[in-house]
C-alpha cells in the first residue's frame, strides 16, 4: 500500500508540474496573441498615444489589446466622411452623439451591433452596461450599435449630488480682480467690465490679452454664442404646452447678441477668436490670453493645471456672467443619458471578440478604477473608509503638470471613451488643491437634467435634412451677427435669417422637435 501511495503522490506532483507548464506555455501564448486595434477618435485635439504610460500597458496586459489611435488632421467630419465613403473605417470609432455619420454608418451595414458581438463572444458585457442607458441608445432595430461616455440617467441624479455641468463663466483671476470683481450679469456691466480689463491689460504675462474668448466656431455656429449663452440666460425649450420652442426668438438672447456685437464695434471681438482650432485655442488658454468666456471647463482643465503651477493668481474662475433680465437662476444642462461621445465597432475590424471585450472592460468597475485612478497599489489605494483614493504624491504631478502625468501615468480619465461620470463620482472626489474644483462646484446650483431636449434626426430623414441646412445657415449668420457694423444691419441679418429659417420649413422641424421630446418624456418616466 505504502509503494501505491508513493507511486500515487508522484504522478500526482508529475500531474501538477505538467500542469503548471502548460499554463505558462498558455500564458506566453497569450502574450504573443496580443492583436493591435485601430481606434479613430473624431477630435483633432486629441493627442494621447499608447502603450507608453502606466494604465495603457496594463489594460493591454489585462485584455490583450494594443491600441493604435488615429485621429483627424484638418476637419474632423470630412475625414470621418471620407472614410465611410471609401470603407476604410478603423476598427473601433468614437465620435459625438450628435453627428449624422452615426446613422448612416448603421444604415448602411458599416458597424456590427453590439448586442450580437456580446451574444456571441462576451455575454460579461450585459452585466456591466446601465439598462437604461442600452434601452435609450438602440436602434429602431432594437439592436445596440453604440456605447456612450459620459452617460447619465435622471435616475443617477437623484443617486449622486456631485453631478455637474460642464459650463461655466470663466474669468482671468488676477484680472478679474484687478478691475473691481464687477458684475458682469448684465448686458451694461458686461460690456463696462471688458472695456476696463481691454483698457488696464493690453498685454498679460508679455502676450496680447484677448478680452473674450469661446468656443471654437463651425459650420453649424459657435456653442459660445448659441447653446452655452442660451442656457446661462435660462432660455426654455417648450413652452407652457409642452410644445418645443424655437429658442433663437428670445429677446434676452438677442439682446445678448447684441451686447456682444457692441464689443465687435468697440474692437473687442478679436478677429481670431473666429478661426481659431481647438488647439489653437487651448494654447491660449494655457498662456491665460483670454479675459473672460462662456466655456466648457473640463475643456480647459489640463491649461488651468498649468497655469495654476506657473501662477495661482492667473488661473480661471468661475463667477455669475450674463442673465436674463429677470436675474433668473442659469439652467445648465447636466450629463444626459446621451452621454458625450459614442463608440461603435466598424466591420473592418477583424477581431470584433477582442474589441467587444475591450469595451466590456472599460465598461466595468474595474475598468472605470484603471481609467480614471490608475493601477491599484502603485497609483491609488483604499482609504481607511474603504474608498478608492488616488496616491498624494500622483496627485501633486495630476494638479501641476497635466502632460507628464499623462506620458508617465495616464489615469484621470486621459482614456475617455467609455468613462462613467455617476460611477467615478464615488471616487474622485472634490479635492481643494486641485484648481478645476471651484469651477466643478460653482455649477451645482445650476445643474439641471435636460436630456428629454438633446435630440437629433437621422441625416437621411427629411426632417434631418431639413435641420442641417437650416443649421448651416446659422453657422454663416451669427458671425455676420456678432460683427455687424451697426443696429440696423444686425436687425436685416436676423431678420433675413429668420425668414430663410422658415420658408425651409423650421416650423415642421419645431412639430417634430415636440413630437420628440414627448416620445422622451415618456421613455424617461419624467411624466409620473
Amino acid at each position: 500500500m505504502r509503494k501505491v501511495k508513493i507511486v500515487t503522490i508522484f504522478l500526482l506532483c508529475f500531474s501538477m508540474v505538467i500542469s503548471l507548464t502548460g499554463c505558462g506555455e498558455k500564458k506566453s501564448e497569450d502574450k504573443a496573441e496580443k492583436i493591435n486595434l485601430s481606434w479613430y477618435v473624431n477630435f483633432s485635439w486629441f493627442t494621447a498615444d499608447w502603450g507608453n504610460n502606466m494604465v495603457s500597458k496594463a489594460i493591454t496586459e489585462k485584455t490583450g489589446c494594443n491600441i493604435e489611435f488615429v485621429t483627424p488632421t484638418g476637419n474632423p467630419n470630412e475625414k470621418l466622411d471620407s472614410m465611410i465613403a471609401g470603407d476604410t473605417l478603423p476598427d473601433i470609432i468614437t465620435l459625438g452623439w450628435w453627428e449624422p455619420e452615426i446613422s448612416q454608418m448603421v444604415n448602411e451595414n458599416k458597424v456590427y451591433a453590439l448586442d450580437t458581438l456580446a451574444d456571441k463572444y462576451d455575454k460579461y458585457f450585459y452585466k456591466v452596461v446601465n439598462d437604461e442607458v442600452v434601452n435609450w441608445h438602440r436602434s429602431n432595430d432594437g439592436h445596440l450599435y453604440q456605447y456612450p461616455n459620459s452617460a447619465c440617467s435622471p435616475s443617477d441624479y437623484e443617486k449622486y449630488d456631485t453631478l455637474a455641468s460642464n459650463e461655466s463663466f470663466l474669468v482671468r483671476k488676477d484680472i478679474y480682480e484687478a478691475i473691481g470683481k464687477p458684475d458682469m450679469t448684465t448686458p451694461e456691466g458686461f460690456i463696462s467690465a471688458v472695456e476696463k480689463a481691454a483698457k488696464m491689460f493690453p498685454t498679460i504675462d508679455g502676450k496680447e490679452m484677448i478680452p473674450v474668448g469661446c468656443t471654437e466656431f463651425n459650420e453649424i455656429g459657435c456653442d459660445s454664442f448659441d447653446n452655452y449663452l442660451m442656457d446661462f440666460l435660462a432660455v426654455p425649450y417648450v413652452d407652457g404646452k409642452g410644445n418645443a420652442i424655437d429658442r433663437i426668438k428670445n429677446k434676452d438672447y438677442i439682446m445678448w447678441l447684441k451686447a456682444y456685437n457692441q464689443l465687435a464695434r468697440k474692437g473687442l471681438l478679436k478677429d481670431e477668436i473666429f478661426i481659431d482650432s481647438r488647439t489653437q485655442m487651448s494654447e491660449k488658454i494655457s498662456n491665460g490670453q483670454y479675459f473672460c468666456m462662456i466655456y466648457q471647463y473640463t475643456d480647459m482643465a489640463d491649461q488651468e493645471k498649468q497655469l495654476y503651477a506657473k501662477n495661482p493668481n492667473s488661473i480661471y474662475i468661475a463667477v455669475d456672467g450674463p442673465k436674463n433680465s429677470k436675474g433668473d437662476d442659469y439652467t445648465l444642462p447636466g450629463t444626459s443619458i446621451n452621454g458625450w461621445t459614442v463608440t461603435l465597432i466598424s466591420k473592418n475590424c477583424k477581431n470584433p471578440d477582442k474589441a467587444i471585450k475591450l469595451l466590456t472592460y472599460l465598461i466595468s468597475e474595474e475598468g472605470q478604477k484603471m481609467t480614471w485612478l490608475g493601477v491599484e497599489g502603485k497609483t491609488w489605494d483604499y482609504n481607511k473608509e474603504g474608498i478608492p483614493e488616488m496616491k498624494n504624491d500622483i496627485k501633486k504631478i495630476l494638479y501641476t503638470d497635466r502632460t507628464q502625468f499623462d506620458q508617465k501615468y495616464g489615469a484621470d480619465s486621459c482614456y475617455w471613451m467609455m468613462q462613467n461620470d455617476a460611477m467615478a463620482s464615488q471616487w474622485i472626489k472634490d479635492d481643494k488643491d486641485n484648481p478645476v474644483t471651484q469651477l466643478k462646484q460653482w455649477t451645482y446650483p445650476y445643474t439641471t437634467y435636460v436630456g428629454q431636449y438633446t435630440i437629433t434626426f437621422d441625416a437621411d430623414s427629411d426632417i434631418g435634412k431639413t435641420k442641417n441646412e437650416i443649421d448651416s445657415v446659422w453657422g454663416k449668420t451669427l458671425p455676420k451677427l456678432l460683427l455687424a457694423k451697426s443696429d440696423a444691419e444686425f436687425e436685416r441679418l436676423y431678420k433675413s435669417f429668420m425668414k430663410e429659417r422658415y420658408d425651409k420649413g423650421y416650423k415642421k422641424v419645431l412639430k417634430a422637435f415636440t413630437e420628440k421630446i414627448n416620445e422622451n418624456i415618456e421613455k424617461l418616466g419624467l411624466n409620473k
